[in-house]
């Protein structure tokens, strides 16, 4: 018994393979700056959502994480493409939507759901006439995807 465990493990450590990944995307991610808000009506004393550290530390933070959890080789990201997030009252990010739709974008738009909600850290909310209000922040970026093979 104890044998046929070790090969087992021997077969499945070999990287003889046949079915191997042959082809990598790699992916190209400019984050635009500002980060756009959507101001509240009626407000005379709107003050926008800010991020711990500025918006340089949130766009480098959010940059790495896509890079670390965009899973890439399943669709190609080409163009221009724009979030909107969605910051309630304590500064939690609560609602997260990705535009233009285009094929496969389902599954992308997911991943950066997921992406955004790995950052910890939360936002201070924005005011209206000292009070925290919930508030919109657009993101825009340019992806460039390169298929290689390997």
């Amino acid at each position: 018994m104890g044998n046929f465990a070790w090969a087992q493990q021997d077969v499945e450590d070999r990287d003889d393979n046949p079915i191997a990944e042959l082809n990598k995307n790699l992916l190209k991610i400019d984050i635009k700056e500002p980060l756009l808000q959507v101001a509240v009506k009626n407000c005379t004393d709107f003050k926008p959502a800010a991020f711990e550290g500025g918006v340089a530390v949130y766009k480098k933070t959010l940059q790495k994480f896509m890079y670390d959890y965009l899973n890439s080789d399943f669709y190609v990201l080409n163009g221009d493409f724009t979030f909107t997030l969605t910051v309630d009252q304590t500064g939690k990010v609560t609602h997260i939507e990705g535009t233009p739709k285009v094929a496969n974008s389902t599954y992308f738009f997911d991943d950066m759901k997921y992406v955004v909600r790995r950052i910890k850290k939360n936002w201070i909310p924005a005011s209206c006439n000292g009070q925290s209000v919930a508030s919109q922040i657009k993101i825009k970026m340019h992806f460039s995807s390169i298929a290689t093979d390997l």
